[in-house]
């Protein structure tokens, strides 16, 4: 057994931790929200600081909404750098800037220690269910020696390359999902608006080459209208404006990015940014000026 620590225990870090526990470690805890009882009850203690996990532990999660989080949680006065031993192994599992992580990534190994960026992918469900996809930059070694923690928080465990290349592959990711939802999106709005049943158009589509777990998820909550959280809009909009940023900075065009932004842009001018992102379709439903609701099927 190891003793780890773990900071953020929102709607993602507290199962994650939670898993952690249930298999027998000392996980020591912080959380600017506040530590869940239920981590607690079985005698993992919370600390004040970053810092102080970080002195009591061999491991250290992270799991917080955005770069600049990250960077107080490890840089700030009594933050976790303050309280390394070396040796140490600091695993950040929120999704920021792969450039940053670089940084981050640097600073610690001067200190004698180890970093891994973790993202993961698979949402609050996931989280609950230990079956999170992570995708892991760092050295062999360090991954080998963390990967059986990985395993009690998730089933896709992939060593992309170096430190920031885990972070690069969620923001591919991103990309990918924020673009199928788009499409999605599209295409069923130009269908009810064309007159046809947007459920059974969705239907056929999920028995040929448009068949996607896009389609099926995200699709089915634009025809059902339900677009309470899931994945809030106002944090995949981070993650893309994260990959546009990092696309200037090596000079590559995603312009579909982009327009996909902006249709989340549009969302949260009118109050979406807590919508789930399959709500994207609302702005196209707003140009179109015909909800998907509306068709008489």
């Amino acid at each position: 057994m190891s003793n780890l620590g773990f900071i953020g225990l929102g709607i993602m870090g507290a199962p994650m931790a939670g898993h952690l526990i249930a298999a027998g470690h000392s996980v020591s805890l912080n959380s600017r929200s506040g530590v869940p009882s239920e981590l607690t009850a079985a005698g993992n203690k919370e600390y004040n600081t970053p810092r102080e996990v970080a002195a009591n532990a061999e491991i250290i999660f992270l799991m917080v909404p955005d770069t600049p989080h990250v960077e107080a949680v490890l840089f700030a006065d009594n933050g976790v750098a303050s309280g390394l031993k070396p040796g140490s192994i600091v695993v950040d599992m929120s999704s920021i800037s792969p450039i940053a992580t670089k940084a981050f990534a640097k600073r610690i190994n001067d200190l004698n220690c180890e970093y891994l960026d973790a993202p993961v992918s698979g949402g609050e469900v996931g989280a609950k269910n230990a079956t999170l996809s992570i995708m892991v930059g760092g050295s062999e070694a360090t991954f080998a020696k963390v990967r059986p923690l990985f395993e009690l928080m998730g089933k896709n465990i992939t060593l992309v390359g170096g430190n920031g290349d885990g972070q690069t592959a969620k923001v591919a990711n991103q990309i990918i999902v924020a673009l199928n939802i788009e499409a999605v999106a599209e295409a069923l709005v130009f269908a009810a608006k064309a007159g046809a049943d947007p459920a059974k158009v969705r239907s056929a589509l999920m028995g040929g080459f448009a068949a996607s777990k896009i389609l099926e998820v995200h699709g089915e909550r634009m025809v059902k209208r339900t677009f309470d959280p899931g994945f809030r809009i106002e944090l995949h909009q981070k993650d893309l404006s994260l990959a546009l940023a990092s696309a200037r900075e090596i000079g590559v065009a995603l312009p579909n990015t982009a327009t996909a932004q902006e249709l989340f842009n549009t969302c949260c001018a009118h109050g979406g940014k807590g919508w789930d992102h399959s709500a994207m379709v609302r702005a196209l439903e707003k140009m179109a000026d015909f909800e998907i609701s509306s068709q008489d099927s």
